[in-house]
């Protein structure tokens, strides 16, 4: 069952959140996470990407860089920008986005939950990609992004979070530039939190939505940690779990994750059309398409949509073979467009669906040929790939809003 624990968070000072508070490290690039720093130069940004600090040729995953980022979040909290409760504590975490809110419960997380799949996954991880965030916390001696737990709803949680929210003030109540709100209780009473523990530890699936490459990350450091103090520590210790805020399943909402192609793999547009017409039923349509159901997906060629309706012979009952993201690699990008690998192959993209079906037509005119709408995977259906120990095809769920950076920091170094 679950080991899921209150600490004590390193935190912003009130009057600072607004102005520290960030997006997570890897929705930027190099220069546009430069260009958030130079506006804002308290933005958490900038020890999340420690980079900025230096020339933009610098190599930005040189030692000294990772030792800037230790040594600006040991500074900026002796400054007083950030304070840290006395007492472990859960927090209530709410973001509202578009007038509709999801309300999650910062905590930190067991590692060994991770090992032995109690907290379960649906994608692969890449080593190089977690190499970074490696450097970055065991450096740090600190966890600054959490990752995106979720679970399915527990009544008596969600009558304690609830509770709190009407009680209680927030601690931060803020809208950041991008317009989702931002609300943040700390969950004081002793009793409370003793319930919210032993809740959780009856609870037997914990799910990975977003960032698993931080989790593991996370899990890496604590493992390295553990080898570095064997037989110096007794019991559990800080870095023997991992930051993360937990949402029921009811809570949350996944978005489209689209798919742009360079070119039709030496086809025209009729005979790509004629291909596709064997696998699903094609008609043009006068608007944009957004797909309404499961097996049906937009299609923007040459400036014109279609909907594409999966013919029932191609549908699957497996629980990866059968998600639209499969059904379009399999059926279409796969045989007919010669994109073996979606992962390595340099002819597709992804956007994500908080981009909106502008953004598919705006990269068509500007650097590829065609684009995929699809119809979001749903929340059970990433349960019933993880229950059974499957992965998902890479991009194949996107969920909003993200989870800010700098709000929570797990300090590894401390005591339990």
């Amino acid at each position: 069952m679950a080991d899921i624990r209150p600490f004590k968070a390193i935190r912003p000072a009130s009057e600072k959140v607004s102005k520290i508070a960030a997006l997570p490290y890897d929705v930027y690039n190099r220069q546009e996470a430069r260009e958030v720093v130079e506006k804002n130069p308290d933005s958490f940004l900038a020890i999340d990407r420690p980079e900025t600090f230096f020339e933009p040729d610098h190599d930005m995953y040189a030692k000294e860089v990772y030792q800037k980022a230790a040594n600006e979040l040991k500074s900026r909290i002796e400054k007083g920008d950030f304070i840290q409760d006395e007492e472990n504590c859960y927090y209530i975490y709410e973001l509202t986005m578009n007038g509709r809110s999801q309300t999650g419960i910062v905590a930190i997380s067991s590692i060994d939950d991770y090992l032995n799949g109690v907290i379960k996954k649906h994608e692969n991880t890449r080593e190089e990609k977690e190499q970074d965030r490696i450097n970055h916390v065991y450096t740090c001696k600190a966890q600054t992004g959490p990752i995106f737990l979720c679970y399915r709803e527990n009544r008596l949680i969600s009558e304690i979070v609830e509770k709190v929210k009407k009680v209680d003030k927030p601690v931060y109540d803020f809208t950041t530039p991008e317009g989702i709100g931002q609300r943040v209780w700390v969950m004081e009473d002793e009793d409370e939190n003793n319930m919210v523990s032993r809740l959780f530890s009856q609870i037997g699936d914990i799910y990975i939505a977003d960032g698993h490459h931080r989790c593991a990350s996370a899990v890496k450091v604590g493992l390295r940690m553990r080898q570095e103090n064997e037989g110096k520590k007794r019991g559990k210790q800080p870095y023997d779990y991992f930051l993360s805020v937990l949402f029921p399943d009811s809570e949350l909402m996944i978005m489209d994750y689209n798919r742009v192609v360079k070119d039709l793999n030496g086809l025209s547009a009729d005979e790509f059309l004629t291909a596709l017409s064997g696998k699903f039923d094609v008609k043009k349509e006068d608007a944009k398409v957004s797909p309404s159901s499961k097996g049906e997906f937009g299609l923007y060629l040459e400036k014109n949509w279609y909907r594409l309706i999966a013919k029932p012979e191609i549908k699957k009952d497996d629980p990866v073979e059968g998600l639209d993201v499969s059904v379009l690699q399999n059926e279409v990008l796969g045989p007919i467009l010669g994109i073996g690998d979606p992962r390595t192959d340099k002819r597709i993209d992804f956007v994500g669906g908080i981009r909106g079906l502008d953004e598919l037509e705006r990269r068509c005119d500007l650097d590829m040929k065609l684009a995929f709408s699809m119809y979001p995977t749903s929340i059970s259906e990433l349960f019933d790939v993880a229950d059974k120990k499957m992965l998902m095809p890479p991009k194949s769920t996107w969920f909003e809003p993200k989870l800010l950076s700098g709000l929570f920091i797990h300090e590894l170094s401390g005591i339990l």
